[in-house]
């Protein structure tokens, strides 16, 4: 075996070894896993902008859903990261109309 592959094999067993030691050392410690999966622990965006909607009964534009999903959930959420989520909902037909303009309503099958 020539000096490269001796190298090159060493190289690959070194690195599977210190992922492991890290590995270990996270369980001593009691960190959690990065491989755990995360439990969701409320809504997404989309699901309280649903919620809002449902419970408005008519198109909103997304300032008034921001508002509300504020003084009902307590949660600051990013107007154009929720308009780009609702948009592509829209897109796909999954559950939520864009009867206007920055303005999102619910499909009549998703009341």
């Amino acid at each position: 075996m020539n000096d490269e592959t001796k190298d090159l094999i060493l190289s690959v067993f070194e690195a599977s070894l210190d992922a492991q030691l890290r590995a270990v050392r996270r369980l001593r410690q009691g960190e959690p896993s990065p491989a755990e999966p995360r439990r969701r622990k409320g809504l997404s965006q989309v699901d309280m902008a649903f919620d809002i909607l449902k419970m408005a009964r008519s198109p909103l534009h997304v300032s008034d859903i921001l508002h509300r999903i504020h003084s009902q959930f307590g949660l600051t959420v990013d107007r154009e990261s929720l308009v780009s989520s609702l948009t592509k909902k829209v897109a796909r037909g999954d559950r939520f109309l864009r009867p206007e303009k920055n303005t999102f309503s619910l499909r009549p099958e998703a009341l």
